[in-house]
């Protein structure tokens, strides 16, 4: 493409007609720069759609098709939008009647360019929202397991005590157990401690001990007994109810859940980002506002250049023709010859003068 036809294409997109552009040679620079700017907006108004639709299919392996065939829609409605924002204003309006006439367009244009720039800053702050991705799910993975166990708890109460109770049971009477073991062996052997005679051989008190250590070690074997069977019954609900699969996430699949993670989730990842206490939440928290405010600014430059300039002749004689054009359709008088023409020629013949003159020698 030369430079003559680049030149015409964006004069086309400033939403001005090329022939009057073309008759001043004082309008090209300018219809120039504002075509230009909105091409370059909706430029990055496709990139930005396509990039946000991407993470909506994300995982489907038809994602970067829909993705292209949404940027491209999503480019060109911004670029129609912006065209006839741009193309409505008139430059013949004078002072605050002209600002209050684009007041909503400006309006408008800052909400695109705030839709357009919220894609492009996830773009921008993808790694970041990566790591915090991969701390939620993390979070989450535990404060999931702690519900599931809370709940299983709650559920299996009376189970879970009587274990703890025979766990606690057990455990005092095997340390008793062994501790009367001892004192049987120094009773056989003759040690002379507090708790025994210090009499060798198998006497009267090494039998009673004997009787005590075995009463105390049948209680023992039920209790392990109880134990085994409540700890079978336990693992058994727990499989059921899926106590078991509960487990943290590894760094594979943490690192897969971030990758695919949706448009909403990252939207998320970036606003806590930028509202967490502490100076990078602070630094990420400007960049983004001047990367909005940016896209503001590159959204609203059209509108704001052809508000400060003064009104050219294209502007001048575009005004004029359309006042004459309505001057000439809304004239209400009789014998008109537009209104004639236009009012009263046959369904479906072309307008000329033929059909005005009949009318007009049979009115007379």
């Amino acid at each position: 493409m030369s430079f003559s036809q680049m030149q015409r294409f964006f004069w086309i997109c400033s939403g001005t007609p090329v022939h009057f552009i073309e008759k001043y040679s004082t309008e090209h620079s300018k219809y120039l720069g504002i075509g230009a700017t909105i091409v370059f907006t909706a430029l990055f108004a496709g990139l930005s759609g396509g990039y946000a639709l991407y993470f909506v299919f994300a995982g489907n392996p038809y994602a970067p098709l829909w993705s292209v065939l949404f940027g491209l829609l999503w480019g060109l409605a911004i670029f129609n939008l912006d065209r006839y924002i741009v193309s409505s204003i008139s430059k013949t309006s004078k002072g605050l009647r002209q600002f209050w006439q684009a007041s909503p367009r400006l309006v408008f244009a800052v909400l695109i360019a705030i839709v357009i720039a919220r894609p492009l800053e996830l773009k921008i702050f993808d790694k970041e929202i990566h790591e915090r991705l991969k701390e939620r799910y993390l979070g989450d993975q535990k404060e999931q397991i702690r519900k599931v166990q809370a709940s299983f708890s709650e559920k299996y109460a009376q189970e879970l005590s009587q274990i703890k109770q025979y766990q606690t049971e057990y455990d005092l009477l095997s340390g008793d157990v062994n501790r009367l073991r001892e004192e049987l062996k120094e009773e056989v052997f003759g040690s002379k401690t507090a708790t025994t005679s210090g009499v060798p051989g198998y006497g009267t008190y090494a039998k009673n001990k004997e009787l005590v250590v075995d009463a105390k070690h049948q209680r023992l074997v039920f209790l392990a007994a109880q134990l085994a069977e409540l700890q079978t019954y336990m693992n058994t609900q727990k499989a059921a109810e899926g106590i078991n699969r509960q487990m943290m996430l590894t760094d594979e699949l943490l690192e897969r859940k971030a990758v695919h993670a949706g448009f909403a989730d990252r939207n998320w990842a970036l606003g806590a980002l930028t509202h967490d206490s502490g100076d990078m939440s602070r630094s990420s928290a400007a960049a983004v506002q001047f990367i909005t405010l940016l896209f503001i600014a590159f959204e609203c430059a059209p509108l704001i250049v052809k508000l400060l300039s003064d009104a050219g002749p294209s502007d001048v004689e575009g005004s004029e023709t359309e006042k004459r054009i309505i001057a000439q359709l809304t004239n209400t008088a009789f014998l008109n010859r537009n209104r004639v023409v236009r009012q009263y020629r046959l369904m479906g013949a072309k307008p000329g003068r033929r059909h005005a003159r009949r009318y007009m020698g049979q009115k007379r």
